[in-house]
């Protein structure tokens, strides 16, 4: 081996961080090479290197003979006495070479090999620290644009931010430090390529973490959140200790963590609001800063319907109907807003219907007018069959008789709360059996 090969090995050395192992192997993969090249193979050749001084040593096989031909294969009888007193003709034996007696082209293979080497085995340490990472936040530095893409400096390779995971507006400069979500970490020959994120939803968690010790400790849970990168995000909250705040822990003293947050994603708005397992005040929660007058749930198709003050209608749905998107994202549920005026209209109308709507009348039945009880059933059909009234089935029916609601008298003259507290009926469905029988009531 010549010294430019040695020169080599001790800045490769030098410049990297490999670990030691990494580079004997890489070293005895060179030798091998340059001893394959020389020798034509490399059987009965062994490379012996002392990681501790760093020599290295080698040895190959050759045939003792009487008069030597060939350097490379064969030794004379006398030199191989001197190695081994009781070496014969014709002998095998293993002799140690000097690595300075490759010539240039061996020395220059070696060389190539060991390059070749170290460059797989860094690119496989990065890889591998990288990939442990997916899912982790990242620091790197804005170095130049490519086809929209942005490249990022990660110090020790470079990460790519695609042109979709790019919040807009944005106003990125070079050397501007950015906080990026590792989304996926792939291997290729040119080297790992790490795909960055600044519009993903997990970057908020992570900051979160970073900035909130009780988010990174769990005592405070992100539940969910839903984003408009660089515009707007809402994020839900729930503390494991009753006795944190957990909307007021994310926040801060005088807003100082959640701000932190909002100028790393340059001014992005985060609205931080108290996760429910009650669909009813999840969804209230996440229509703020507008106020709920109530919330209807329908199971069914997981819609819900919600009403709000007149005042409040345009701030509860928000521009371009943002609010409204982001709480439906965030709570998945299918929400339709509506203002009280319009919902008492829309209720009005719907028991409008149902109380004019066409009743069947059996003509074949004679009626007695002389009977005072049937002329009245006849002109009142729907005070002698409450299955008559909005939202009353037979089955319905049979609860009101049996919870003491037999009449529609006894129904106006109940409360609200003790009609939705019977089986089977539910808060709207009360409401519109109420609404029906005091109509038929006043009429």
């Amino acid at each position: 081996m010549n010294n430019n090969l040695v020169m080599t090995i001790r800045q490769i050395v030098d410049q990297t961080e490999l670990p030691q192992t990494i580079f004997i192997e890489a070293i005895e993969a060179a030798l091998y090479s340059a001893a394959k090249r020389r020798y034509g193979s490399t059987r009965g050749v062994s490379i012996k290197i002392d990681p501790e001084l760093g020599n290295i040593r080698c040895y190959v096989p050759k045939k003792v003979v009487e008069i030597m031909h060939h350097f490379a294969t064969e030794i004379p009888i006398e030199e191989a006495l001197k190695i081994k007193p009781d070496a014969r003709l014709d002998e095998v034996m293993e002799v140690e070479i000097d690595p300075s007696e490759f010539g240039r082209i061996e020395a220059q293979t070696a060389r190539q090999i060991l390059v070749q080497k170290i460059k797989e085995a860094e690119r496989e340490q990065i890889y591998q620290e990288y990939k442990e990472q997916e899912g982790e936040v990242i620091t790197g530095y804005f170095q130049r644009t490519e086809r929209g893409n942005i490249i990022l400096d990660l110090e020790r390779t470079e990460g790519l931010l695609p042109f979709s995971e790019v919040p807009r507006p944005h106003n990125y400069r070079r050397g501007d430090a950015l906080k990026c979500l590792i989304m996926e970490v792939n291997a290729d020959q040119k080297g790992p390529q790490i795909i960055l994120s600044r519009s993903h939803s997990g970057l908020i968690a992570r900051l979160f973490e970073i900035e909130v010790p009780e988010v990174y400790d769990g005592l405070v849970r992100i539940k969910a959140i839903a984003r408009d990168p660089g515009d707007r995000a809402k994020v839900a909250v729930i503390a494991t200790d009753e006795s944190i705040d957990a909307v007021g822990t994310c926040v801060g003293v005088k807003g100082s963590r959640v701000q932190t947050v909002v100028r790393e994603l340059e001014g992005e708005k985060i609205d931080l609001l108290q996760w429910n397992s009650d669909p009813t005040l999840f969804i209230a929660n996440a229509l703020q800063p507008a106020k709920v007058v109530r919330v209807n749930i329908n199971d069914e198709n997981t819609g819900a319907e919600v009403v709000v003050p007149d005042d409040q209608l345009s701030l509860a749905i928000g521009r371009r109907g943002q609010n409204a998107r982001l709480a439906a994202k965030l709570t998945g549920w299918k929400i339709d807003i509506k203002s009280e005026s319009e919902a008492d209209t829309q209720f009005k109308e719907e028991i409008a219907e149902e109380l004019f709507s066409p009743i069947a009348v059996d003509s074949s039945r004679p009626v007695d007018e002389s009977d005072p009880d049937e002329t009245d059933s006849q002109s009142h059909p729907a005070i002698s069959d409450l299955t008559e009234l909005e939202g009353v089935g037979t089955k319905t029916a049979e609860i009101l008789r049996d919870s003491g609601f037999p009449t529609v008298e006894s129904i106006v003259q109940a409360t609200l709360e003790e009609l939705s507290s019977l089986p089977g009926i539910g808060s709207r469905t009360a409401e519109k059996i109420h609404h029906a029988a005091s109509r038929i009531l006043s009429t």
